[in-house]
């Protein structure tokens, strides 16, 4: 599984990582697993999953996390994580 993860202020690209996960796991915890990679590498906390991030990840496999998904301040507007392949 490939995942991109892309830092975005005022609509511009701030950063971007791929992190690919080929451990022999489930597709729930090689997710967990990229996004905790990612913001490890990024030197971020790992935000919370909101109903609205599941909802828009199960249909898009994508997602947002804005401020509200994070515990201290983002110094971005969102950060989007998506699938790139699996």
């Amino acid at each position: 599984m490939r995942v991109w993860t892309k830092l975005w202020k005022d609509n511009h690209m701030l950063k971007d990582i791929v992190v690919v996960r080929d451990e022999d796991d489930t597709r729930t915890h090689k997710i967990f697993h990229a996004l905790e990679e990612t913001c490890n590498k990024l030197d971020l906390a790992v935000p919370v999953w909101l109903d609205s991030n599941v909802n828009e990840f199960k249909r898009h496999k994508s997602t947002k996390f804005r401020q509200d998904s994070f515990v201290e301040e983002i110094e971005f507007d969102y950060m989007e994580f998506m699938i790139l392949d699996e």
